[in-house]
């Protein structure tokens, strides 16, 4: 095989861009990655401002073996490069009526707590989680762990016991019908219909299917990186220099290049980089648009229903409250009007749901003593012509008088630093199309089909990879992504 043969190009440095570019230069191949930014990582980025700490997106870790995966196939030992804990706790839910869950990542306790706290029926609970667990090991693992667009899948032959396992109401059923037909509680149905968000969906419209997203978090367990989300960044980085990846910084790609059906390089900075492989970590969106110039499959990519969004608030607080924890969710009074803003009035809800991160309550470090650096988010709609600047100041006096409220404290006085980021912002830092978190929304049962494949068809040599394909958003299906694309690769 010709060195052109093993030259691979992975535009964009996401963290679905570092898992294929340590994959590809596993099995041998020169792999060269171009990012537009200063720095790799995407949205999993990081700031410090006026001594505080803060990861700039996504925040919750779930499933390691994802990336123990990329060290074991490096033969590198992952402590040299990461460590992380397991977490007693997911999370803990705030609610209007002063009511507060724990959500312990032990099955037994959690379905205790929902039993004192909101009058559950233990057994009601574990059953659930159990069910929760078969779907993910029956159907999830052959449908998010291989590509739904290749006839290898269908002769897998674990598919005929997925399909089987693919209950009708799991299709016809929404996650939110599902959730109240096995609980009695409304804030339990409210705390597992946020579980739609982690794909930016609508639990009034997405599919029952999604009910085993709670497994990830409440079976398998929520786990804490050492130094913060960051650190996941700046370990795949270190392991793919240390297997022979080179990258290119403030360097973005122009074009993708083809010829007779077949990739022959990208234009990058006005250079010509010549490969017969090219991964795209961004979105497919642009890639068609801007890097290809195929405004009509740009256009196709439309057609589905864009995720949501966020806005966040990073806030450097000059106090610590001990009634917090890593992960914290305050609910809205009316769950339902909150996705309907979202998803019909593309508007923010004047009483959102507020779900705040704090990293140093994990490790010190992380803020200045006796402070906390709070990362405050807020689901938002997609970018589509709104007035953000009023958005953000609405939304921001509608935070502090929900937190104050369910505090029993201003907590205004104690903002020391502050940053903003909104849906305009997401998408000019990461290109996600409208600044939606993850391509697509997943609010049809069909959804996981119609997200684009991890190659084009009619191009060969072009593969995808990251939240606006298959399988989707989020760490941990970025990381499958990558999966899929380097075996389609070979």
């Amino acid at each position: 095989m010709s060195q052109l043969n093993r030259d691979v190009v992975v535009v964009g440095s996401g963290v679905a861009g570092l898992a294929v570019a340590i994959r590809m230069a596993c099995k041998g191949y020169k792999v060269q990655v171009f990012e537009r930014n200063a720095e790799p990582g995407g949205k999993l980025g990081h700031f410090v401002q006026d001594g505080y700490s803060f990861d700039a997106g996504p925040s919750l870790f779930t499933q390691p073996a994802n990336i123990e995966e990329l060290f074991d196939l490096a033969g590198e030992p992952i402590q040299d490069y990461f460590n992380y804990r397991k977490l007693p706790l997911a999370c803990r839910y705030f609610f209007e009526d002063g009511n507060r869950i724990d959500a312990f990542t032990d099955p037994d306790l959690f379905a205790r707590e929902l039993e004192q706290k909101n009058g559950e029926d233990y057994k009601q609970v574990r059953k659930y989680l159990a069910t929760a667990e078969r779907a993910y090991k029956t159907i999830g693992t052959i449908f998010l762990d291989h590509s739904l667009h290749s006839g290898k899948t269908w002769f897998n032959k674990r598919i005929l016991p997925a399909i089987s396992a693919t209950r009708l109401r799991y299709l016809i059923q929404s996650m939110h019908g599902y959730h109240r037909s096995a609980f009695r509680s409304s804030q339990t149905v409210q705390i597992f219909d946020r579980f739609a968000t982690y794909n930016g969906s609508n639990p009034y419209k997405a599919p029952a299917m999604l009910s085993m997203i709670p497994h990830l978090e409440q079976n398998e367990g929520t786990f804490y990186p050492e130094g913060g989300m960051i650190s996941i960044t700046r370990a795949l980085h270190k392991l793919a220099l240390k297997k022979g990846v080179s990258f290119q910084f403030n360097t973005r790609v122009d074009r993708i290049v083809h010829e007779n059906g077949r990739v022959t390089g990208v234009m990058a900075a006005g250079k010509w980089h010549e490969a017969s492989k090219v991964v795209s970590n961004m979105d497919v969106y642009y890639v068609y648009r801007d890097l290809l110039g195929d405004n009509a499959k740009a256009a196709s990519v439309l057609k589905r229903e864009r995720s949501s969004s966020a806005l966040i608030f990073y806030w450097g607080m000059k106090k610590e409250f001990k009634e917090l924890h890593l992960h914290n969710i305050f609910f809205t009074r009316n769950y339902q009007e909150e996705f309907r803003h979202l998803f019909v009035t593309k508007q923010m809800y004047t009483d959102p749901t507020v779900y705040v991160n704090i990293t140093s309550k994990m490790e010190q470090g992380q803020s200045p003593a006796g402070c906390e650096n709070w990362f405050v988010m807020l689901n938002a709609p997609a970018h589509s012509g709104q007035d953000w600047d009023q958005v953000r100041h609405m939304a921001r006096q509608a935070v502090i008088e929900k937190l104050s409220r369910l505090l029993g404290l201003d907590i205004a006085p104690f903002i020391e630093t502050e940053k903003v980021l909104d849906p305009v912002g997401i998408e000019s830092q990461t290109l996600s199309h409208m600044g939606s978190l993850y391509g697509t929304s997943s609010n049809s049962p069909f959804a996981a089909f119609l997200r684009h494949p991890n190659f084009n068809s009619s191009i060969k040599g072009l593969y995808f990879t990251g939240g606006s394909v298959h399988p989707g958003g989020g760490i941990p299906l970025c990381l499958k992504s990558a999966r899929i694309a380097s075996d389609q690769i070979g």
